[in-house]
């Protein structure tokens, strides 16, 4: 008789305190830092088809990568930050960055698919980037993270006010001399940075659940901009090591456990907001 999936583990404690667990919940908060904070600028600058984008612009990458027999993470950067850099300079308005968006996209995974065709290893390494696998996150890629929190922190501070105020009004942005092309090329580039910290966690495909289904549930009920992010930033944490907890305790793949998880807030907030309006 098979396993009745979700079936309790009772050496869960085990589990929660391996090493690789560890490395886990470490790579989940600086993920989540870095998903929550720049979450809030992709629904306000109304870029997340965008976002989403991103993430299977870097799916040749990664699939070229373990062709050359390179980290998956350095093949995913380089095609995500191509991408983003392509889409910021082709993309001037909203309406553009559209179609520059798609145009972009629909390459790169024709690419990616190609890529995965010429090699097995490859094929098998698909799996992994398009759903994510956090329990297998390095001491390695950790310090990576860590180190593009810092530098992220860094140039938001520099950033803040221009990009937020060309995020939440652009046209009058312009009007005010702020340089809106720089910001719009600075927000892709950076988001390619977050695409690929947060893809080993929950893939390709679920990468909407961490980088805007969060900051899409602060927005509801924040009032201002740093109130939203820091509010999107706790939804996402507690959304990852919410998962890492559950699947450790009834062994399930992680980042579905982290999507229910993200997506449950959201509803819960929809419904909150839909009976206030009553």
């Amino acid at each position: 008789m098979n396993e009745t999936a979700f079936s309790f583990d009772p050496d869960w404690m085990g589990t929660l305190t391996a090493p690789f667990m560890t490395n886990a919940f470490l790579a989940g908060l600086c993920i989540a830092l870095a998903a929550g904070v720049m979450g809030y600028f992709t629904i306000a600058r109304h870029s997340t088809f965008a976002a989403h984008a991103l993430a299977h612009i870097g799916l040749p990458g990664a699939t070229g990568a373990v062709l050359l027999g390179l980290p998956v993470s350095v093949g995913l950067g380089v095609f995500a930050l191509g991408g983003a850099l392509a889409i910021g300079a082709l993309g001037k308005k909203a309406s553009q960055r559209e179609i520059a968006t798609g145009t972009v996209l629909a390459f790169a995974t024709g690419m990616g698919l190609f890529f995965a065709r010429l090699s097995s290893s490859a094929s098998q390494q698909m799996q992994s980037i398009l759903f994510g696998s956090i329990l297998t996150i390095t001491d390695g890629q950790i310090v990576g993270f860590a180190v593009f929190d810092v530098l992220l922190l860094a140039v938001l501070a520099v950033i803040y006010r221009p990009l937020l105020f060309s995020s939440l009004d652009e046209q009058v942005a312009q009007a005010k001399g702020v340089p809106v092309n720089l910001m719009n090329i600075c927000f892709m580039a950076i988001m390619a940075g977050v695409i690929t910290i947060a893809v080993p966690a929950v893939g390709t495909l679920l990468i909407f659940a961490l980088v805007v289904t969060p900051a899409a549930t602060a927005n509801i009920i924040s009032r201002s901009p740093f109130a939203a992010m820091v509010v999107s930033t706790v939804i996402c944490l507690i959304s990852i090591w919410g998962g890492l907890l559950v699947s450790a305790m009834f062994p399930a793949p992680p980042s579905f456990i982290i999507v229910t998880i993200s997506t449950l807030f959201w509803i819960v907030a929809k419904i909150i907001e839909s009976a206030r309006r009553r």
